[in-house]
């Protein structure tokens, strides 16, 4: 699966497991980035399915991460599907502590057991619908409020390589921090800026990228342009999403269980 260079500088043919997980990965970029996510966790969730070792997965899940989310933020924001002042205060708590959240290198034994819970999290999320809807006018939080916010998620992403925007999203709706549709842009480039110093954080980590992360890149740019496509035409698909949500808590009990 994971290929290495002959000592003549060739790459060696992919495997067909590489194709498959690049499949996977363009069907959760599609479901994801149509709600203004990149896909982290699902991308996480499938790398670990296929049996992908943990040091691979971090700096994996965070170069996509960076790939769809900056599109998924351009496409976001240019639909005028974002909120400045709310983003602001978020990204000034999430940028240091990204950075050292990345920085941290967590042992396997501790980091699987941490990514299972949010994959759990995740999944429990999409199977039951559990996202709650913004109810009246939308009001910003104090400006400690955001930082703080933002510092936690920050470090959070950081450490696991996650974006971020499954903790983010369901708190902005569910306490009216902005509009449903700023939501989608405010959470895109929130999880970018995680993504990007998480990565930065532990920049040494990029030498076990596995050689076939051209065609994962490929396969998640595939699956953003689809899905924000459906999403800024208000796209929902329950039955997909509950889908989803049964891979997620199959994989963080594969994760907790370290089966």
């Amino acid at each position: 699966m994971f290929c290495r260079r002959s000592q003549a500088g060739e790459v060696l043919n992919l495997q067909t497991t590489d194709y498959l997980i690049a499949l996977c990965l363009m069907f959760g970029a599609i479901l994801y980035t149509s709600v203004g996510h990149a896909g982290s966790s699902v991308y996480i969730a499938i790398m670990s399915l296929f049996g992908v070792p943990a040091q691979v997965i971090k700096p994996t899940a965070l170069v996509l991460n960076i790939i769809v989310s900056s599109y998924t933020s351009v496409r976001y924001i240019s639909a005028k599907l974002f909120d400045l002042k709310l983003y602001l205060p978020l990204a000034i708590g999430a940028i240091p502590m990204s950075f050292l959240g990345g920085s941290i290198n967590l042992p396997g034994n501790v980091y699987k057991p941490i990514v299972g819970f949010i994959l759990l999290f995740a999944g429990v999320m999409f199977l039951f619908q559990l996202a709650p809807k913004l109810q009246g006018e939308p009001k910003h939080p104090h400006v400690a409020i955001s930082i703080l916010t933002g510092a936690l998620i920050g470090l959070l992403s950081g450490l696991t390589g996650t974006g971020g925007g499954i903790f983010l999203s369901p708190l902005i709706l569910f306490f009216g921090w902005t509009s449903v549709k700023g939501a989608s842009g405010t959470a895109a480039l929130f999880i970018l800026t995680n993504s990007v110093f998480g990565l930065l954080g532990h920049i040494s980590s990029v030498s076990n990228l596995p050689d076939a992360l051209w065609i994962y890149a490929v396969a998640v740019i595939i699956g953003a342009l689809i899905g924000t496509r459906l999403g800024i035409k208000q796209f929902s698909n329950e039955g997909v999403r509950r889908a989803l949500g049964l891979v997620l808590i199959i994989a963080s009990i594969k994760l907790i269980f370290n089966l």
